[in-house]
């Protein structure tokens, strides 16, 4: 293939531009795009599967399964079901005639898997294996300058290494091939700086050593420049003599802003090679100064600041390119992270796009960089190879503050010392879901692990992977018990969830079909295309640095919370606070806002928030309190409740308005109907409401209340009636001290319709209680619900929502399936006022006049493979609950995931009937 355009000529990119130096700079040329959203097509033949036998074209970079090529497997998949193709890939290019004479690279940045190189019919170097790797060839002798040049490419899916095959594609996680990530070549003089490696420490002492080739005897110098391109600090240099190999190259810079997440000032290092005193060859290199510390049996400090990890573990992955990317996803996976309020991200299971760096040290993230090896480690060969790639490739990026080597026994020790000895940082080295070198990172672990380990040990403890995110489970469920552990224990640094997005792959050979392999792939927070799942949202108030302590606002209330700062580096007084007064009254809503003065609350410190509300603040139904980051991004906003329950009742019912309702006895019913024509029928032998009409038909809100447990042991002995002046009350007759000693319906002039129920838990604890009714599925659009939302709560996933007027259409998502729609519809949400059902009848109204009750929408389906996530719903169809399910994680019963993940506990051993559960609900069956 042959062009002189754009397809060839991406661009010569400059890695430096530096007018006052007129030294030679390294000339890069792209020979595939530069990313999934740029490619370049190359001429390509696959072996097996898929569209196979018969040259045609690629674009580069890619996976080639997503171009409809090959098998597409997942790692898990049997070794004989493995697609084991090799791609052949041809690709015609021009090199300037200006290049001859410079030594000239083509470089790989990442290629499934083993990957054999030709350029104009000859061999670059040996096969490379390993798929996650930058690896490079000096072709400076097989180019054909001013000339056109043929690259050919044979790569192989399945590795001729089975040390390779066993750490990579025998993972828990899709198993591509195909060059994924650019391809270019990098051309510099013949004299030339050719790695170079910065350790900027927080105390402003810089030092590199530099790599040389075919140096003559001149001088190395430095100059930091702040990213305006201004200099900063004095220049500083070494001398070097003609074949000299290293240069080793220090100063100290005064002053220095330090690189954090919460601060990324960054830098730019310049290092020239000076030879006679001209310079020939320049580089530059972005830096941040910080210092990382494992201080044993203590802490990872970070400038001298105690860390507690705040992160997430995260794949390359994007649903219709695979691990092919680009900095836009990069840079979006880091702002979705920044915004739940983490400050770390794991590698899992390989190191990632540089991109991806360069978005956490520009946005600021900790990065754990990890050498793959899932369950399985490279030999001491090829790993020592790919080590030393890896270290070499992201040793300067200052986000970067652990190294991993493997992943869940996938470790080679043999390999330990080249982080030891290569990175002149001298980060910390760890083994996760190992013990090692005084860091424990269990994996997995149940809430207060550990006799004499763990959270309870000696060795500074941070699972590099915890609550399990498999569909709705885990991640924000268990969370917040886990951080209150985490977050007060001095020897906790925090953990690392499981896991940030779904993998589920568009299969091209499946017609377009979202494919997570069942249950191996929906582990994330978000959907595969980012959809936010409602772990999202609670992860977001967990980890907001701004911790508010939780208060009742009540008449007494004069306008303070407490509050603790949970930043490192990060005074209070830098953030900015607002507050929202708003009335939920519908198209008469009313908003007032203000501005609250930031605290000034140093790290770790407690502090008050003073809000100068107005006076008619006592008018408003909900307080929301916003705080703001230093850059104005929200880091959460707390909703807190003005009105009570009974004040929005009494603004929606209406009791009087017509004339009392008649009542008729039959052998088995109570029937009721009501001056404007609503007719109830209960039954006489237990209580329940079983049937609903007006004037305009059916309603199919019926068979309730029933208790959700006990519902055999309320002795119920007989349903009587009688009136209250124009108020027909209904009510049932039960033995002292049994499971419900109250059921009361109240049926008012107006046509509304008032419940009443107290009711006992069978023990001291129950799986579920409340009430249920019952309403055909099919016949739901959806629900307007003024309450906590949008999202569902369980009952070890409480935060994250809003108190605020939600309207949810009807869906039957099942988290991580298929093609999602979030907020799921069907589940349990808290803090009930009101709800109106939408239905393809009439609408039913029910206003709810007791603190603290769940409204539970019908039970969600499940997927084919539950695991520990599919909690206990009750019977019926909708339901007014005290106590709801804790949901688990793929290997974890809720119940282990801490106090969040218990039964519910009430009990009363005199069963006072003052003491009882109680519930208040009104019901509006006039269809309006």
């Amino acid at each position: 293939m042959k062009s002189a355009c754009f397809k060839i000529w991406i661009a010569l990119l400059f890695v430096i531009n530096w007018s006052v130096s007129h030294a030679q700079e390294t000339q890069k040329l792209f020979l595939s795009g530069t990313g999934s959203d740029h490619t370049v097509n190359w001429q390509f033949y696959c072996t097996a599967g898929n569209n196979s036998g018969k040259w045609t074209t690629i674009p580069v970079p890619s996976n080639w399964e997503f171009q409809g090529f090959g098998k597409c497997n997942y790692g898990l998949a049997k070794d004989s079901l493995r697609g084991k193709e090799q791609g052949l890939y041809k690709y015609e290019f021009n090199v300037p005639a200006s290049w001859q004479g410079k030594a000239v690279n083509i470089v790989f940045d990442g290629s499934m898997t083993d990957t054999e190189v030709k350029l104009n019919g000859k061999s670059a170097g040996a096969i490379h294996q390993g798929s996650f790797y930058r690896f490079k060839y000096d072709v400076s002798a097989l180019l054909n300058y001013g000339k056109s040049n043929l690259l050919e490419v044979t790569v192989s899916k399945h590795s001729a290494n089975a040390s390779v095959n066993a750490a990579e594609r025998k993972g828990d996680f899709w198993i591509f091939g195909g060059i994924f990530r650019p391809v270019f070549l990098e051309a510099t003089p013949k004299s030339h700086i050719s790695y170079y490696a910065v350790d900027a420490k927080a105390n402003g002492n810089l030092k590199a050593q530099l790599k040389l080739v075919s140096v003559k005897s001149g001088t190395v110098t430095g100059q930091v420049y702040t990213l305006a391109g201004q200099k900063f600090g004095a220049p500083f240099s070494i001398k070097v003599n003609a074949g000299d190999t290293v240069a080793n190259i220090s100063t100290h810079i005064a002053s220095p802003k330090l690189w954090s997440p919460e601060f990324p000032n960054l830098y730019n290092v310049v290092f020239t090679l000076n030879e006679s005193g001209k310079p020939v060859h320049a580089v530059k290199q972005r830096i941040g100064f910080r210092t990382v510390e494992l201080r044993e049996h203590d802490g990872i400090y970070v400038n001298n600041a105690k860390i507690k990890f705040k992160g997430v573990n995260r794949h390359s992955f994007w649903p219709t390119t695979g691990r092919a990317l680009n900095k836009k996803v990069s840079i979006g996976d880091v702002q979705l992270m920044k915004d739940m309020n983490m400050n770390a991200v794991r590698m899992s299971h390989y190191p990632p796009d540089d991109h991806f760096l360069d978005v956490c040290d520009s946005l600021g993230l900790f990065v754990l960089d990890e050498l793959t090896g899932w369950h399985h480690a490279y030999d001491d060969v090829v790993g020592s190879k790919l080590a030393k790639e890896m270290i070499e490739k992201d040793i300067n990026h200052p986000s970067i503050v652990l190294w991993d080597n493997g992943n869940e026994g996938g470790f080679n020790f043999n390999l330990d010392h080249w982080f030891d000895e290569l990175d002149i940082q001298k980060r910390p080295l760890i083994h996760p879901w190992g013990i090692f070198r005084g860091t424990n990172t269990q994996h997995y672990i149940n809430y207060d692990y550990g006799t004499n380990t763990g959270i309870n040990g000696h060795d500074i403890f941070f699972p590099t992977e915890f609550l399990h995110g498999l569909y709705d489970g885990g991640a924000g469920a268990g969370l917040d018990d886990f951080w209150k552990q985490m977050w007060h224990t001095p020897i906790s640094a925090g953990g690392f969830i499981w896991d940030f997005a779904d993998e589920a792959v568009v299969r091209t050979d499946k017609n377009g079909e979202l494919d997570s392999d069942g249950d191996h792939g929906p582990d994330g927070i978000v959907g595969p295309y980012h959809e936010k799942e409602g772990s999202y949202y609670t992860i977001k108030e967990i980890w907001s640095p701004v911790y508010l302590e939780p208060r009742e606002i009540t008449p007494a209330f004069n306008g303070t919370l407490r509050l603790e700062n949970r930043y490192s580096y990060t005074s209070l007084k830098q953030c900015t606070f607002s507050y929202k007064l708003a009335t939920l009254n519908g198209a008469s809503s009313v908003n007032k806002t203000g501005t609250i003065a930031s605290p000034d609350v140093a790290p770790g410190q407690y502090g008050n928030l003073q809000l100068q509300l107005p006076k008619d603040w006592q008018n408003f139904d909900v307080l929301y309190v916003s705080a703001l980051d230093v850059n104005k991004h929200e880091l959460f906003t707390w909703s807190f409740p003005v009105s009570n329950h009974d004040k929005i009742t009494k603004r929606i019912i209406t009791k009087t308005g017509g004339s009392k309702a008649v009542i008729a006895e039959t052998d088995s019913l109570y029937k009721v109907k009501t001056s404007n024509g609503i007719e109830l029928a209960f039954n006489r032998n237990s209580g329940i409401l079983v049937s609903v009409k007006n004037a305009k038909g059916d309603i199919p809100f019926n068979n309730g209340p029933v208790l959700v447990e006990g519902q055999d042991q309320t002795g119920f002995e007989k349903l009587s009636y009688h009136y209250e002046g124009d108020n027909l009350v209904v009510e049932a007759v039960f033995p002292p001290k049994k499971s419900e000693p109250l059921l009361r319906w109240t049926i008012y002039p107006s046509g509304w319709v008032q419940l009443d129920v107290k009711y006992w838990p069978t023990g001291e604890d129950a799986t579920l209680m409340g009430v249920n009714f019952s309403f055909p599925e099919k016949e739901i659009k959806g629900v307007t619900y003024m309450g906590d939302g949008p999202y569902r709560v369980w009952k070890n996933r409480m935060k994250g929502t809003s108190l605020g007027i939600w309207d949810k259409t009807y869906n039957n998502t099942i988290t991580g399936q298929g093609k999602v729609v979030y907020p799921e519809f069907k589940g349990y949400y808290s803090n009930l006022y009101w709800m109106k059902l939408q239905t393809t009848g009439q609408p039913v109204t029910i206003v709810c006049n007791s603190r603290d009750v769940f409204m539970r929408l019908f039970t969600p389906a499940n997927p084919a493979k539950v695991y520990n996530t599919a909690p206990a719903f009750p019977s019926g169809d909708i339901s007014f609950m005290h106590g709801i399910t804790p949901i688990g994680t793929k290997s974890q019963k809720p119940e282990k995931l801490g106090p969040g993940g218990q039964k519910n506990q009430y009990f009363n051993y005199d069963r006072n009937i003052e003491d009882a559960l109680s519930l208040n609900l009104y019901f509006d069956f006039s269809g309006k």
